[in-house]
């Protein structure tokens, strides 16, 4: 609004101008430290499949979780973005299964998938499928910041057909990843050793990748069932 808008203003639209703005505002630092279902067990409410404005029918809901179910759809994505964060959810992968948690994902038609510009969070049938033999020192492996840095407790995961538990922290350009409620990774999201940390990877010609302190949370759709439930999520 200009200044001469402002001057027409009377007093009393003036103070009720100013409250609104103020309880905005209020709303807003509400949001956050605040715990919010990401999934309520029973709708896709808050997702969509990535680039487009439904959920694809390769994910389907059962018992309460969220299941990919067929080959052939794409990953979940959130609809808001997230810069830092507390994400809590569980995860249940089937026998030589394949997925990943993705964050600060750029929604954008540059990009072919999440894990363009999103760093993961592993997600595996450490026991039979070929992903976790590769990669550095085990960073392919269940909880690890994918091709980057590895869990460092192997033992820690739950086989396939089981629930684990997870948490990611995001905050002030640091990074955590927990597996059943053990921290697995520490990690940077910005700055020199981020930098390092990528020029060391798969990902290190990625125009794009882990460049961004904001963005969407994706699940992975990797053609494997993979079960997700109990979803939730606090801005920080």
């Amino acid at each position: 609004m200009n200044f001469k808008k402002w001057q027409t203003l009377s007093k009393a639209a003036l103070v009720a101008l100013l409250a609104l703005s103020i309880g905005n505002t209020e709303v807003q630092a509400q949001k956050k430290g605040k715990w919010v279902t990401l999934f309520d067990g029973k709708s896709f409410n808050g997702w969509h499949s990535w680039q487009s404005d439904k959920v694809l029918p390769q994910w389907k809901i059962e018992d309460g979780a969220m299941v990919l179910a067929e080959k052939g759809g794409k990953d979940l994505v959130t609809d808001k973005e997230y810069g830092d964060f507390e994400l809590e959810l569980e995860w249940k992968i089937s026998e030589k299964g394949n997925s990943g948690i993705i964050y600060h994902v750029i929604e954008d038609k540059k990009y072919c998938c999440p894990y363009s510009t999103g760093p993961e969070i592993q997600v595996l049938d450490d026991e039979k499928h070929p992903d976790a033999k590769a990669g550095k020192a085990g960073n392919h492996k269940s909880g690890s910041l994918y091709d980057i840095l590895p869990p460092t407790d192997f033992a820690v995961v739950k086989p396939a057909g089981q629930w684990n538990k997870a948490k990611i922290v995001i905050k002030a350009g640091k990074g955590e990843s927990w597996l059943n409620g053990k921290k697995v990774v520490d990690f940077p999201t910005q700055g020199a050793e981020w930098d390092a940390l990528v020029a060391n990877s798969k990902f290190k010609t990625w125009e794009g990748f882990g460049s961004f302190q904001k963005g969407k949370i994706a699940l992975q759709d990797h053609g494997d069932k993979v079960s997700y439930r109990n979803i939730r999520i606090k801005e920080l």
